[in-house]
């Protein structure tokens, strides 16, 4: 919808402060399809010419973005080798590149890192992080949690099309906190007792489990564990992974 490809069934959405569609700010906008489908009789200069061209730039500034770019997604070894003969990876890279060759503000890129290495998956956040810095703004789709953990500031979840929840991924090592002890003789009162730093605490035999919003409140509850005359054989709190948070948050469902 943002890219002005599928029209909206309610409601309206602006880009750019500008209603999807418009041609003139797709000139703003880069763009990495899953399932990308370039000409193959290319060569790698000649895609990122062709994209740049399209998006209105000089051939002046093509000689200098084109090299730079084959450069920074490593394919400058290859910049005369037609596209047909790129290896998976490759092609997520040259086409990373024709998403960036105009210098967009707004980039939307759609598994990003599908059929790359580590090293490969390890450049392309490179590459995104020097485009956030630079100012722009990027959305990235994906199902490798971990990828999204490592490189984005924001992330939201959707299920049959809504937004079910956000979370400001940068707020995340001060967020939701999972504590998992091994207790003797901890009575129940003292478990309802840690409702004051925790909504979910659940002793099953010895293993205590909760929850809690804030490393600053961890020293309280194990003192209110001592206190309680609680024997503490462990006390291992663990901060709650973004894969963590999407089953809790979407939950089990395996045909999400």
């Amino acid at each position: 919808m943002f890219l002005g490809l599928v029209k909206p069934s309610d409601g309206q959405a602006l880009v750019l402060g500008v209603p999807t569609g418009d041609v003139e700010i797709r000139r703003k906008i880069g763009f990495l399809p899953e399932d990308f489908r370039f000409y193959t009789w290319l060569t790698a200069s000649e895609l990122l010419n062709l994209h740049g061209r399209l998006c209105g730039m000089t051939t002046a500034r093509l000689r200098e973005r084109v090299p730079a770019l084959l450069d920074l997604v490593g394919l400058t070894p290859h910049r005369e080798k037609r596209l047909r003969e790129f290896s998976k990876g490759m092609l997520q890279r040259i086409g990373l590149a024709q998403a960036l060759i105009h210098e967009p503000e707004l980039i939307f890129l759609d598994e990003p890192t599908s059929g790359l290495d580590p090293m490969g998956r390890r450049l392309v956040r490179d590459v995104i992080r020097a485009q956030r810095d630079r100012g722009a703004t990027v959305f990235l789709n994906s199902h490798l949690l971990s990828e999204v953990e490592i490189t984005c500031d924001h992330v939201v979840f959707m299920k049959e099309g809504e937004v079910v929840a956000s979370r400001d991924l940068r707020a995340l090592p001060h967020g939701e906190i999972r504590v998992s002890a091994r207790v003797r003789n901890f009575p129940p009162k003292a478990v309802a007792e840690l409702a004051r730093w925790s909504t979910n605490a659940q002793l099953d035999g010895e293993r205590l489990t909760l929850a809690t919003g804030s490393t600053e409140v961890l020293p309280d509850i194990l003192r209110h564990l001592v206190a309680a005359g609680a024997d503490v054989f462990e006390f291992a709190p663990e901060k709650l992974s973004l894969e963590d948070l999407f089953l809790k948050i979407m939950g089990e469902d395996r045909g999400l």
